[in-house]
Order: C-alpha cells, then sequence, then structure tokens
C-alpha cells in the first residue's frame, strides 16, 4: 500500500485498503476557523449534537478575518469563542496568540506523522508535510466528526511526483509545486493523493515541503503527502505531545500514475492570472509592472520564506510605485522575525507589517486590490477577483521572487537585484 492507503486503513482498523473503497475511519484532529465555525455550529446543533466525542482533538483558530474587519466578522469570532467556552475546547487560538492555521497547527505539535486530519479549509492538505493524511471538508462533514469522533473516506488513488537532481539557486518548493501544476493543471489530480519525492525532496526543508503540499488541493486532490524522513523527525520530535507513527509507501505500491521532474535547469516559476496552473517560466514573462507586493500566507508566511525574501531585497527599498504587504503566518513567526532583524529590515526598506491574518489572500482584508491593479504574491490563488476587484489581476510566485519585485516594481528574477 502507499503512505495514504496505509493511514486510512490504521484508522478504520482494516489490514488493507484499495483505492474507490469507502470507510470510516476516526479522526485525530479537525480544524475550524472563524469563517466555518458558525456554520459547522449550527449543523452540529441541527442533527441534534449535545456532546462532542472528543474536545482535545477539535482547534478553532481566529486567523480569516481577524482583527475584526467588520460587525459581521466581529459576531463570526464571538459564536468560535463561545462554543469553545461552553464544550471547553482547550485548542482555542485567540487574536495575538494565533496565527494562520495552517503554519500555526504544525508549530503547536498539533499535526503529526502518521496522522488522519480533517478541516473546514481547502488547504488542510497542508499537513501532508508532516506524513499526515489531511483534508479539506465541508461544514456537515465536520459537524459529523466533532460528534462520532469518525468520518466517511474514500479511498483515493494516488499519483507519484519525484523531482530529481540539484536545487538551482532561488529554485524553491513553490517553483517545484508551481512545476506540477503547469504540467498536468488544476483538474490533474482530481480526488487523487499527490504523494511527492525523488532525490530533491531531501534538499526541501520542512518549509517547502509545507509549501508544496499546500497547494496540491490547486491540482484537485485530495492531499498531498510527503513520506517522513530525518527532517520531518527532527521537525517533530521537539514538538510532540502524543505518539506518532512514521509510514511509508511499500516499494511496489500501484500508483495509477507516475511523474518525473528534472529540476537542475529549473528557474523561478511565475503563475499567471487567472488560474495557478496558468505558469511560464520568470526568463519568458516579459516586463510585468505590479503595483503590489504580498508576501505571506499560510503558502509562505513561515520565517524562512521572509528570510529569503530580505535576502532577494538585498536592502534595498521598495520601488516608489509599490506597496508591500508582509503578512507573518503566525505570532511566533513574527517574534522570531523581529529578533532576527528582519521586521526592521522590512520596515526600512517601506513594506508594512501586518498581524497574522489570511486577509490579503482571499481579498477579505489587510490589501485588497481596486480596479485593474496588478499584485504579485506568495498566496496560493489567482482566480478572477480572488484579492479584489474583478479588473485586477494577480500573479503568484515564490519569496524570493517577491522580494525582487518589490524593490524593482516590475516581477523580477532576484539575480537582478
Amino acid at each position: 500500500m502507499t503512505i495514504s492507503e496505509k493511514i486510512l486503513a490504521a484508522h478504520a482498523g482494516k489490514p488493507e485498503v484499495q483505492p474507490g473503497q469507502l470507510l470510516f475511519a476516526k479522526v485525530d484532529l479537525s480544524l475550524a476557523t472563524d469563517i466555518v465555525t458558525a456554520l459547522t455550529v449550527r449543523v452540529f446543533e441541527e442533527m441534534g449534537g449535545r456532546m462532542l466525542a472528543d474536545p482535545d482533538t477539535i482547534v478553532l483558530v481566529n486567523d480569516h478575518y481577524v482583527p475584526a474587519k467588520d460587525i459581521a466578522s466581529a459576531k463570526l469570532s464571538k459564536t468560535m469563542r463561545e462554543f469553545a467556552c461552553r464544550y471547553d475546547i482547550k485548542n482555542y487560538y485567540e487574536v495575538g496568540r494565533a496565527g494562520i492555521c495552517h503554519v500555526l497547527l504544525p508549530e503547536e505539535g498539533h499535526v503529526l506523522p502518521g496522522d488522519l486530519i480533517i478541516g473546514a479549509d481547502s488547504h488542510t492538505c497542508t499537513y501532508g508535510a508532516v506524513g499526515a493524511f489531511a483534508t479539506g471538508v465541508g461544514s456537515t462533514d465536520l459537524a459529523a466528526a466533532w460528534a462520532l469522533g469518525e468520518l466517511w473516506f474514500r479511498v483515493p488513488e494516488t499519483i507519484r511526483v519525484n523531482f530529481w537532481g540539484k536545487l538551482p539557486r532561488w529554485v524553491t518548493g513553490k517553483d517545484l509545486i508551481l512545476k506540477l501544476l503547469g504540467e498536468i493543471g488544476v483538474e490533474g489530480a482530481l480526488y487523487k493523493a499527490l504523494e511527492f519525492g525523488g532525490d530533491t525532496m531531501a534538499q526541501v526543508d520542512m518549509a517547502g515541503r509545507f509549501t508544496i503540499c499546500n497547494m496540491a488541493v490547486e491540482a484537485g486532490a485530495k492531499t498531498g503527502i510527503v513520506e517522513p524522513d530525518a527532517l520531518t523527525e527532527r521537525y517533530v520530535e521537539r514538538r510532540a505531545t502524543r505518539p506518532y507513527t512514521l509510514w511509508h509507501s511499500d516499494r511496489d505500491s500501484a500508483y495509477c500514475q507516475s511523474l518525473d521532474f528534472s529540476v537542475e535547469a529549473m528557474e523561478p516559476l511565475v503563475a499567471r492570472p487567472f488560474s495557478p496552473d496558468n505558469v511560464v517560466s520568470l526568463g519568458s514573462l516579459g516586463n510585468v509592472e505590479i503595483d503590489q507586493v504580498v508576501i505571506g500566507s499560510c503558502t509562505n508566511g513561515r520565517l524562512e520564506d521572509l528570510r529569503l525574501a530580505c535576502e532577494a531585497m538585498h536592502g534595498r527599498k521598495v520601488h516608489p510605485r509599490v506597496r508591500v504587504i508582509v503578512v507573518p503566518g503566525s505570532q511566533r513567526v513574527l517574534a522570531l522575525a523581529i529578533s532576527e532583524g528582519l521586521v526592521s529590515r522590512l520596515v526600512a526598506a517601506g513594506a508594512i507589517i501586518s498581524p497574522p491574518t489570511c486577509g490579503p489572500c482571499l481579498g477579505g482584508h489587510m490589501g485588497v486590490l481596486a480596479d485593474r491593479e496588478r499584485c504579485l504574491s506568495t498566496t496560493n490563488r489567482n482566480f478572477v477577483g480572488r484579492m479584489g476587484d474583478p479588473s485586477s489581476e494577480v500573479y503568484l510566485s515564490g519569496p524570493a521572487v517577491a522580494g525582487a519585485s518589490a524593490v524593482l516594481g516590475r516581477i523580477a528574477h532576484p539575480e537582478e537585484v
């Protein structure tokens, strides 16, 4: 079996499973945020829920519209806060002690290898970077899992994706997942598990692995997953507060498809409007002037991303025509960025530092685009109107390209700075 099949089998209490099989499986952790909890609570109560199967397996995070941007947003957070108090949910993260959920949960040791994780957010697949099976669900399924402690799953087929060779300078996990999206498209892995491997993965740090798995859903995947290795163990062993299991795919695992990519000649990639799979190499993009740069999000809001953006800026000032919004992925990332001097460097360059929030990524707040404005963002989606006005444009890149572009006022290679 593949690693995904092994995790599902273990949680369903079965010796083996097959792709396409329907099963009920015990859930280790479920996630909800400020924008989905109110609906999930309503569904939970309508289905007759009176008690939670296990409050300690539920994590509630304020991250999308926080600090509250309006009265409606404040009410969403209030509903989640009251629900956490009513059911004694200890893993409730308030503004000032939280962060973007998919950065926060790994930091806090909530997601571990071998886990089966669900979340009412499509980018829950991020946690596959630690060797967990993690997937997004709707509010109805989440409410059922709260009540029962388990949920139904259809075992997905698995696509094996191998990256081979030495990573060139400035090429990161963001470029690897953009490369895959450019090849297979936004429906190329529909309801499949994307399993990432190859000798390149040993060179990709945990931040890069989180980025890769985060955007697996942009190919329609049920989950993205990386088999755990020594790097994974070093990351989780100092965070874990409960046992975990390191699963690996069998050598004779049956994959529905295998894809191989050589990275040695790669350069940074960019996704053009209006789809994450509209990918081109940076060198072939041409002259694209920008109005805004966003560095952060659940895709690229980790400390390593901020370091890379600063390195690419090379001490230069932000272009006078450009506004730069930096969104650390969590309070911990913000604190470390301050202690390392990254925040002072970014502020001195002319960037603004946002509190940890999903805000600009979904066009919620903290960086909404006006008509015909153009943004280069390290986020994960660039659909029509994603970050604001329908006539605005969003390009996607890694943090190094974002940093260089902030300085030059156009989408640029870090070597130009």
